[in-house]
């Protein structure tokens, strides 16, 4: 007689669907207090989960926590735009260098190719390279990065829980478990 084999389950930092919703929805809400708890839980995720983090939860806390700090009053300006360029500058080259091959693709045609405006490129191109722009422009392109993380990473794990009625919990957290690594080549 053949054993029937389970299915092999995915360890991940969080505690179950109800944690990583509660987070998700605390980065988002806009409430820097609020924000502050799930910027503290994804702390705790990756102390927990180090480099196997989903790239999209890393760089959505990072951007957050621009914000947060941006709303508190306690940085300059000039910090501010140093604090914003460096999570804007990691998540451009992250996101882009999942798609990179063995030949040099420029960074502009790679953006294109998963939906990142092309200003935004420019941005962190003038971060890195450039003069550093202005507050209000690394502010914008934040918000920008920070809706395509909802729209390509967030709404898609959330749409994961609009399930069918009597499909229970445990379904539910497999599907996050198996959706926890879309840092790689499911955003291509």
């Amino acid at each position: 007689a053949r054993k029937r084999l389970k299915p092999l389950q995915t360890v991940v930092a969080w505690r179950g669907r109800a944690e990583w919703d509660q987070v998700m929805v605390g980065l988002y809400c806009g409430d820097s207090r609020l924000q502050q708890d799930a910027l503290d839980r994804v702390s705790a995720w990756k102390s927990r989960y180090g480099p196997k983090m989903p790239l999209a939860v890393d760089s959505t806390a990072e951007l957050i926590r621009c914000k947060v700090l941006d709303s508190s009053g306690r940085l300059k300006s000039h910090e501010l735009i140093l604090s914003y360029g460096l999570a804007l500058v990691r998540f451009v080259n992250l996101i882009t260098e999942r798609k990179q091959k063995s030949v040099s693709i420029p960074l502009r045609q790679l953006a294109r190719e998963v939906d990142i405006p092309v200003w935004v490129v420019d941005l962190r191109h003038e971060l890195t390279h450039g003069k550093l722009p202005r507050l209000a422009l690394c502010r914008k392109g934040c918000d920008v990065v920070l809706e395509w993380l909802r729209k390509m990473y967030w709404n898609r794990q959330l749409g994961n829980n609009l399930c069918e009625e009597g499909e229970d919990e445990e379904e539910e957290q497999e599907e996050v478990e198996a959706n926890a690594d879309l840092d790689g080549d499911a955003w291509e």
